[in-house]
């Protein structure tokens, strides 16, 4: 093995300002995907080979051989967390995290 290169094959979820990817399941189908959401604009997603298997919207596009865009129900389960506050905002918090600075003004 090369120096500096790993040996396993684990996504490293840590991240410089502290807020890690969460595991979500699909409200419809149940597979889980690690999810984190830096913006209300951008979401990214990891599967896994689990969470690839369990997806309905997915198998069903591999069945008609139409190009696999992204899974609704997943984005909508999504959305519905963010919006409960189960899935952490990284902007949002940094934007809070500003207002509550001693000095601030705004």
């Amino acid at each position: 093995m090369r120096p500096g290169h790993r040996i396993d094959n684990r996504f490293d979820t840590r991240r410089a300002d502290g807020v890690p990817m969460r595991p979500l399941a699909c409200e419809r189908c149940a597979a889980e995907v690690l999810v984190r959401k830096s913006s209300r604009q951008q979401t990214s997603v990891q599967w896994n080979a689990r969470a690839t298997a369990a997806c309905a919207e997915r198998e069903a596009a591999g069945r008609t051989g139409v190009a696999f865009e992204g899974c609704r129900s997943l984005r909508d389960t999504i959305r519905e967390a963010a919006v409960a506050g189960r899935i952490e905002i990284v902007d949002e918090r940094s934007a809070t995290a500003a207002h509550q600075e001693p000095g601030h003004r705004g």
